[in-house]
C-alpha cells in the first residue's frame, strides 16, 4: 500500500545549519526533489541581504541563483552580498519586490548529506514531496510504495546517523487529512506513477502505459500530471497545503 511518511531531522545531519544558526528567523521549502538538476528553494528572513549572506556562509550548500521577485527571472549567483551605494540600491529594489516583501527564491545545490538523503529514499521506491526547514530542523513529507520499503529506508536513515524522528504515517485512504494540495484523483495518479516507477531514472513505465492502467488516454494522462506538478509547486510557494474540494 502506497504510504506516506512524515519526519523531523536536525539541520546539521541535513543541511542549512549555519544558516538557521546565524538567522534565527531563517526560513525555506523545497517543493519536492523530482530531478537532477539544483532545486529552487523559497527562503524567508529579516531581509534579502542577511538571507543571501548566509546561505553564502553555509558550508552545506551553494548558491547557483538569486530568483528575483520582480521578474521571477533567474538572476546569475551574486546574491546582494557586494558594498557600496550600488549593492545597496540593487537590495532595496529586491526587498520591496513582490507581494511577499521577506520571502525569495534561491536555486541551491546542496551537499552530500541531503544527496545520500535523496538516494537512499529512492533507490527503496520512495520520493520527497516536501521539505520544510525552519528552527533548525527539516520537516520532510515522503511518499513510499509500501510499508516495507518505509522501514528498510528508515534502518539506512539511521545507519547514517541522520536522527529522523517520524512524526506520522499514513495511507491513501488518509488523504483528507494528508497535507497536501492535490485533489484525490491528481493524488492517486501520483501515488499509481511512482508506484509503477514512472518517476524512475531511466523509467519503468511509458507515459502510454500508465495511461492503459489507469483507463485513461495518454493525452488525459499527460495534463493531470501536469496540473498535479503545478499544484504542488503552487502550493509550496503560496503556502495552500488544503485539499481542493473538486477535480479541476
Amino acid at each position: 500500500m502506497t504510504t506516506v511518511v512524515e519526519l523531523d531531522v536536525p539541520a546539521d545531519r541535513l543541511g542549512l545549519a549555519r544558516a538557521f544558526d546565524r538567522v534565527p528567523t531563517f526560513e525555506c521549502q523545497i517543493g519536492g526533489m523530482i530531478g537532477d538538476g539544483p532545486p529552487l528553494v523559497r527562503v524567508s528572513g529579516p531581509d534579502r541581504r542577511t538571507v543571501a549572506q548566509a546561505l553564502e556562509a553555509d558550508p552545506s550548500v551553494e548558491v547557483i541563483a538569486n530568483v528575483t521577485g520582480g521578474s521571477g527571472t533567474e538572476a546569475s549567483a551574486d546574491t546582494g552580498t557586494g558594498t557600496g551605494a550600488d549593492a545597496d540600491a540593487d537590495a532595496d529594489v529586491d526587498d520591496d519586490a513582490g507581494t511577499d516583501r521577506n520571502r525569495w527564491l534561491f536555486r541551491l545545490e546542496f551537499g552530500e548529506r541531503l544527496k545520500l538523503f535523496e538516494e537512499i529514499v529512492s533507490e527503496n521506491d520512495g520520493a520527497i514531496l516536501s521539505a520544510n526547514g525552519r528552527d533548525g530542523r527539516w520537516a520532510l513529507q515522503l511518499l513510499y510504495h509500501d510499508r516495507e520499503s518505509v522501514s528498510t529506508a528508515h534502518r539506512l536513515l539511521e545507519q547514517y546517523e541522520y536522527r529522523v524522528e517520524v512524526t506520522r504515517v499514513s495511507g491513501t485512504e488518509d488523504l483528507d487529512r494528508v497535507r497536501t494540495p492535490l485533489t484525490e484523483i491528481q493524488y492517486e495518479t501520483i501515488a499509481k506513477a511512482h508506484e509503477l516507477g514512472y518517476f524512475d531514472v531511466p523509467r519503468q513505465v511509458t507515459l502510454e502505459e500508465l495511461a492503459a492502467e489507469l483507463g485513461i488516454s495518454h493525452q488525459a494522462l499527460s495534463e493531470r500530471l501536469r496540473r498535479s506538478h503545478a499544484a504542488l509547486i503552487s502550493a509550496e510557494l503560496s503556502d495552500r497545503l488544503t485539499p481542493l474540494a473538486i477535480d479541476p
